[in-house]
């Protein structure tokens, strides 16, 4: 729910929280979302690390894609997160890969939307 709050508060969109719990033991939960520049999924990747780390005392494990920045992939061990440009996310369509996890709701605050 953090990492998702975080997108929200920068202004990432079609956010989606996976329960991944009953399909496989190597992660609990996905969370995915958009953004729409490089800069912005830096920004929300920087914000999650940053937090994660202050609030929570949870260290990344790993980052992939970062460089390019089309879809970048923040692995916490039980939480992954997934941060794509819309054309990437479309691609590689993990809503469908893993469209048998139960979906979490999750609503952004109305000051993030």
């Amino acid at each position: 729910m953090i990492a998702a709050q975080i997108i929200a508060e920068n202004k990432g969109t079609e956010i989606k929280i996976l329960d991944l719990r009953e399909i496989t033991r190597v992660f609990d939960f996905f969370v995915i979302a958009s953004g729409t520049s490089r800069r912005q999924l830096h920004a929300i990747s920087d914000e999650i690390d940053d937090r994660f780390e202050k609030e929570m005392g949870d260290r990344r494990r790993g980052i992939e894609g970062y460089q390019e920045s089309r879809w970048i992939v923040l692995d916490y061990g039980d939480v992954v997160v997934h941060l794509f440009e819309p054309e990437k996310r479309e691609f590689y369509a993990l809503d469908e890969l893993w469209g048998n996890a139960r979906e979490v709701p999750f609503t952004p605050p109305a000051a993030a939307q």
